[in-house]
């Protein structure tokens, strides 16, 4: 049975011409960079180019702006340590409570060090209300961390006007770009951006690497300390094959970026439509004018989003929910209690999030066997 993967804002199938452009570094060229021999060095120009395209991807000013991390979760932490370390003598931070828990969760630490923090709430759509940032941010303000969409809804925050409002008033911005990077335009040299996050494993690079832009000039503290490597910037011997597959999957993504936005919003808008047509009572969760093209998040009122899933799975259709089952929790997760969705609808949440390799024949798969998923599980439901 054919597996219909329609879980791409949790990770992506490593695309082909980045595996095979991996290869030769595990096989051929494994030598370190940082060695003086040739079999060595000879690889220091291929993580040249990497950098050169993921500047492109993202339109920074210059490589030398591109740090090389192990994932998003750690180009996150680096980021916003680093900002505050920066301005040891201002102890406020502004985010949103919507962020992903890489950001989310060191923001609650941090406030046990002896921080506040002020969480940016959003509407019923997921938006966030630009004059609330302006009011949060004051003369104490360390840094600013706002992501530029998000994971579980896919709605697209104002990033642009979010930059100017915090280099207006001299705040480092940082901004978790996992979701957005591959997905919309994104020119850092027209937006003031101080610190961006990104991950290789959200476009069909592998995992164990990841980016963080950090604006030429800014003060910078490394969160890995050791040797010389990404201009003692972040210390330990380079992850050299997924930095090369990453460089691929970037140069792919920055010839075909608005084409593969369009087939994948076309996908997703008939899905959507399918499903509201076939089953009463869902409800697509999320501004749905401003939002990435591959994402969808729809409840179905009075079930449970796990049943869903295990359901789904029989069929080989591989989505997400939007409850914490993976806590061992049953409440639904803190995008939906923040957007306000009535609990009834939020604990039936299921994310189908697509890429280039989904197809029409995937998407007539799932209409064909979700209606009949929901009824059944209806049926069993207490609350129908």
């Amino acid at each position: 049975m054919k597996t219909i993967y329609v879980d791409n804002n949790a990770t992506t199938q490593v695309a082909p011409e980045v595996l095979e452009s991996m290869i030769p570094f595990l096989r051929d060229m494994w030598g370190n960079p940082s060695s003086m021999h040739t079999f060595g060095g000879q690889v220091a120009k291929y993580i040249d180019e990497a950098r050169n395209n993921i500047a492109s991807l993202i339109g920074a000013e210059s490589p030398n702006e591109i740090i090389i991390t192990s994932c998003g979760t750690e180009s996150d932490n680096t980021a916003i340590r680093s900002a505050l370390a920066a301005k040891p003598d201002k102890r406020h931070i502004v985010t949103s409570s919507v962020e992903h828990p890489a950001v989310l969760n060191l923001a609650k630490q941090l406030e046990t060090e002896g921080y506040s923090v002020t969480y940016l709430q959003v509407d019923e759509l997921g938006r966030i209300d630009l004059s609330e940032l302006e009011k949060s941010l004051t003369p104490d303000t360390a840094l600013a961390s706002i992501m530029w969409a998000n994971n579980e809804t896919g709605v697209i925050f104002p990033i642009e006007k979010i930059a100017e409002m915090c280099s207006e008033r001299k705040i480092p911005l940082h901004v978790d770009a996992v979701q957005a990077v591959g997905k919309i335009p994104i020119n850092l040299t027209k937006t003031p951006i101080t610190y961006l996050s990104l991950s290789g494993h959200k476009l069909h690079a592998p995992k164990g690497v990841g980016v963080l832009y950090v604006r030429k000039g800014t003060p910078f503290t490394p969160w890995l300390v050791g040797g010389h490597q990404e201009r003692g910037r972040r210390g330990g011997t380079e992850n050299v094959a997924s930095i090369i597959g990453l460089g691929i999957a970037c140069r792919l993504l920055s010839s075909n970026l608005t084409n593969e936005a369009k087939y994948l919003s076309s996908l997703r808008d008939r899905l959507e439509k399918g499903i509201l047509d076939a089953i009463p009572n869902s409800f697509i969760h999320g501004d749905t004018s401003n939002r990435l093209p591959n994402t969808t998040n729809i409840g179905f009122e009075s079930i449970e989003g796990e049943a869903i899933l295990l359901m789904l799975n029989e069929f080989n259709i591989c989505a997400s929910s939007g409850s914490a089952c993976t806590s061992g929790s049953l409440d639904p997760s803190h995008v939906m209690m923040a957007m306000g969705i009535p609990f009834t609808r939020a604990h039936g949440s299921i994310r189908f999030s697509l890429s280039r390799y989904n197809t029409e024949e995937d998407i007539n798969i799932i209409l064909e066997k979700l209606p009949g998923i929901i009824k059944h599980l209806r049926e069993l439901s207490p609350f129908t």
